[in-house]
């Protein structure tokens, strides 16, 4: 029975929080069970997803054929070519998806006493949101990509303006939209252009008509499209209007599985560019993009954020300047990598980047939990409004001031950990860019010991005397997302060694990919 559970795993992983989406509704008048059944859900793809992310570490790319009268069957009888639903995850794609899955879980726990209304709608939404996600990492064709990527923005909208009563949170969910739409149009013309130069939508079989035949001119439009949409919903600069207003108005768990999924934006980025594309000539051109949008993303979230009073928009200025290091440190890694007297150097800046993508979706989980534990005691998000509630919320202030060091990438943080891999590996490309890295890292120490000593020290404020600390599952949500952060920074070894390096080893090599399949 386990090892069935283990074989199915990767469709039940996707299959499990869509099936819990659609029950709930039918408990709408019992909204404890509904709540209860929701957070069943969610610890069940958890579980699917480190059986998964397991299966993967210890036997390599796994591959899932949807219809397949055996697991292996990729191609149906008498076709040359795959053309069923293939899941193929390699070691990359299946951090990503327990990532999404533990910080999910997580939001799902601290929001069982944060949202005290609508639990169905809510939980509803949350769990289309994290199928969405799993399914949009997982998947090995462009088509279903698609659909996950539109399943996940729905649901994204739905969240992000889930209080209506609130005209800011329908503005902020309006814009989200609008830039949602856009990103869906640019990926399916892109995916139109791509089936009809090679007549099929398998990522494997595309990548492996590119590497005999070369590009053709309608495959080079469909990578800028590709990466102008991923660019546009991963929150880069100068495309990043929506972020702050996004952010800033969902409730506080839904901002922390919103930065993991905007995050996912970067890997099918990635996914694009080094699995279907490969080393050709014109990547390198789409590695000069990124590494300009990473830059402006650095300096524009890092000075940003200087100006906020608002703590959640404050943390998503931020936020974009580190989604700035990690394009910059993925940027660099594509261009260095196949040019040989840069390989090393390469390769540390994909290891930077990727471990800089883990870390910074677990942080900044962190502060916006953070954030909302404010919210929900003292009933205001203003700096100019709070003050001294170290004195009331101790444990709030621990967990802030945690995912302040790691933001800020202060020693011995996690951020630290892998902003000094991302510095030395771009130095030695551009030192003018490495220049503008620490410097956008140096002004992030500003806004964060701001928000710190604006909100939790000074003197006790009279209206907020009787508050208190959270309640219990706040605590427990905020406390191992504190854990894991505190983790990753004393223990950076081991983290490269066994998740980071088979994840960078897995987007490296497309011919594993592509046999994976084929």
């Amino acid at each position: 029975m386990i090892n069935e559970i283990a074989l199915h795993s990767p469709a039940l992983a996707i299959a499990i929080p869509l099936v819990f989406a659609f029950l709930l509704p039918l408990l709408k008048k019992w909204k404890k069970l509904a709540a209860l059944m929701a957070l069943i859900g969610f610890g069940a793809a958890e579980t699917m997803a480190v059986l998964v992310f397991k299966s993967v570490l210890t036997e390599g790319i796994k591959v899932y054929v949807m219809g397949a009268s055996s697991i292996g069957q990729t191609t149906p009888p008498f076709m040359p070519v795959p053309v069923r639903i293939i899941l193929e995850i390699d070691a990359f794609s299946a951090l990503m998806g327990l990532a999404g899955a533990t910080i999910a879980l997580l939001a799902a726990i601290y929001s069982i006493k944060f949202i005290k209304e609508s639990h169905v709608k809510y939980y509803s939404l949350l769990l289309l949101m994290l199928a969405g996600l799993l399914g949009f990492v997982f998947t090995g064709d462009l088509f279903n990509l698609f659909v996950f990527f539109e399943v996940l923005s729905i649901s994204s909208i739905g969240l992000i303006a889930f209080w209506l009563k609130r005209s800011e949170a329908v503005e902020a969910g309006f814009k989200y939209l609008t830039i949602s739409a856009v990103a869906s149009l640019f990926v399916l013309f892109a995916i139109g252009l791509l089936y009809g130069e090679h007549g099929i939508l398998n990522i494997a079989t595309i990548s492996r008509d590119m590497l005999f035949y070369g590009f053709a001119f309608t495959d080079i439009i469909a990578l800028g499209l590709l990466v102008c949409a991923f660019a546009m919903k991963c929150g880069t600069a100068p495309m990043h209007f929506w972020v702050p207003d996004a952010y800033g108005e969902a409730p506080a768990a839904v901002t922390a599985v919103l930065a993991i999924a905007s995050l996912s934006s970067v890997y099918a980025l990635l996914r694009i560019a080094f699995t279907v594309f490969g080393p050709l000539p014109h990547t390198e051109i789409i590695a000069y993009a990124v590494i300009i949008m990473g830059a402006i993303s650095l300096f524009v979230g890092a000075t940003m954020s200087l100006v906020q009073k608002d703590l959640k928009r404050l943390i998503a200025y931020a936020g974009v300047s580190q989604t700035g290091f990690i394009l910059v440190a993925f940027g660099v890694g594509l261009v260095a990598i196949n040019n040989v007297p840069l390989q090393a150097f390469g390769l540390r800046a994909m290891q930077g980047g990727l471990f800089h993508l883990i870390n910074h979706a677990f942080y900044e989980a962190l502060l916006f939990l953070v954030a909302g534990a404010i919210i929900y005691r003292a009933g205001t998000k203003d700096l100019n409004e709070l003050g001294g509630l170290a004195r009331q919320m101790p444990l709030t202030a621990v967990f802030f001031l945690i995912g302040a060091i790691s933001i800020a990438g202060l020693p011995p943080s996690n951020g630290f950990a892998s902003k000094i891999l991302i510095y030395e590996s771009i130095y030695f490309f551009s030192p003018l860019l490495a220049v503008i890295a620490l410097i956008s890292s140096v002004i992030v120490v500003v806004p964060m010991v701001k928000a710190f000593c604006s909100a939790f020290l000074g003197p006790e404020i009279k209206k907020f005397k009787s508050v208190k600390e959270v309640p219990g599952s706040m605590i427990l949500a905020m406390l191992v997302l504190s854990i894991i952060v505190i983790f990753f920074g004393l223990f950076p070894g081991i983290m490269l060694e066994s998740i980071v390096n088979p994840a960078v080893n897995a987007l490296l090599n497309q011919a594993a990919y592509v046999g994976g399949v084929l």
